[in-house]
């Protein structure tokens, strides 16, 4: 299993505020290239956003699946990516010295994916998931200053 950390100058409902608008996904997903629907019940478990992943012209559309949401502290994803297989993802925040700690673990749980040793896996994951908390701060902190 992957996992990262990142400390925010935010608040944790500045992060679930990002996390609440599915249309945002792509802006922190690394690999999420655009939307093309969200149910109207997100991010309540079983909502599905409908994304695309790649660059044009090679889009693979699929969906991500709310498994859990618990703001402000916890949110869990089963997030699709075929070919590859389907990861959980889980986001856990908290208040941390005057702003917000956000981790994110993830997993690859289904597909061919699942059949790599984690030596392989875990470090393209943290390292995608290092830029993909970094694109979440940002909105997050910038969110943080609207309000």
């Amino acid at each position: 299993m992957a996992k990262n950390v990142r400390t925010m100058n935010c608040h944790p409902d500045d992060v679930f505020r990002v996390l609440a608008d599915a249309w945002l996904y792509p802006a922190w997903v690394v690999g999420a290239s655009r939307m093309r629907d969200v149910d109207d019940t997100w991010p309540q478990p079983g909502a599905e956003l409908h994304h695309s992943v790649g660059v044009w012209p090679a889009l693979l559309d699929d969906t991500t699946v709310v498994e859990e949401w618990d703001p402000p502290h916890r949110m869990v994803m089963r997030a699709k990516g075929w070919p590859i297989g389907e990861a959980r993802v889980t986001l856990r925040v908290r208040s941390y010295d005057g702003g917000t700690m956000v981790r994110i673990d993830e997993e690859p749980v289904e597909g061919p994916a699942t059949l790599l040793p984690g030596v392989i896996t875990t470090p393209l994951l943290r390292w995608r998931n290092s830029e993909t908390l970094h694109r979440l701060g940002y909105l997050a902190e910038g969110r943080a200053h609207l309000t």
